[in-house]
């Protein structure tokens, strides 16, 4: 299991890669430790062997509402970090997700799923600024983010990380790992899907899961 770290097209730090590692060994390890929650079988995503816990948070939506782990209940939820001045990777992220949402909508299953773009740049993505942005793929997804101290303490519980790392025009960018993660109804984390993301087959697994539950 691997999570790549992304600054704009391709790029990698390697202690970073090596810690992300760590972490998805780490999580792999200890799930299978866990008593088994079968899952459906799955074409790309990554399933864990059970599901793991995900902490008490609460992270500011872009419509101002307060967005915390009881809001995952109810949703298999597809869970994406990143910022709204990431040159190409994060808006193709959500371009892909919004050609998936369309493929649920055509099977009525739209009801059953939330997509959760959260900003690791809350200096500058305010709500205004996330409202903007998310609405230009898809009015239904939901944007949020929170202060450093809560995004450090969600992303190190679900094996994401995130660095700033400072440009030549004395402003920055941010390496962020690139999976989506897989949240069930109970609000836990079932596994992620890893880049690149193919429509078809994400949109297959996420019918397999809803249909599952």
């Amino acid at each position: 299991m691997k999570f790549a770290l992304i600054r704009g097209r391709v790029s990698t730090t390697s202690l970073f890669v090596i810690a992300a590692l760590g972490v998805a060994i780490g999580l792999w390890a200890g799930a299978r430790w866990m008593s088994p929650d079968p899952a459906p079988k799955t074409n790309i995503a990554v399933m864990y062997p059970a599901p793991l816990g995900v902490p008490d948070f609460t992270l500011q939506r872009a419509d101002g509402k307060a967005f915390t782990a009881a809001d995952l209940r109810g949703h298999w939820t597809i869970a994406f970090f990143g910022f709204t001045h990431c040159p190409d990777v994060c808006p193709t992220t959500l371009a892909a997700f919004k050609q998936v949402w369309a493929r649920l909508a055509e099977h009525g299953k739209t009801e059953k799923v939330q997509f959760l773009f959260i900003s690791v740049d809350p200096q500058r993505d305010t709500p205004e600024q996330l409202a903007r942005y998310i609405a230009f793929f898809n009015k239904d997804f939901i944007a949020a983010t929170a202060v450093d101290e809560e995004l450090t303490r969600l992303t190190r519980a679900l094996g994401i990380l995130y660095l700033r790392v400072p440009d030549q025009a004395g402003g920055y960018s941010i390496d962020h790992s690139a999976s989506a993660m897989i949240i069930d109804p109970e609000g836990r984390r079932a596994g992620m899907f890893r880049p690149p993301f193919a429509v078809e087959p994400i949109s297959a697994d996420i019918l397999a899961l809803v249909e599952a539950r």
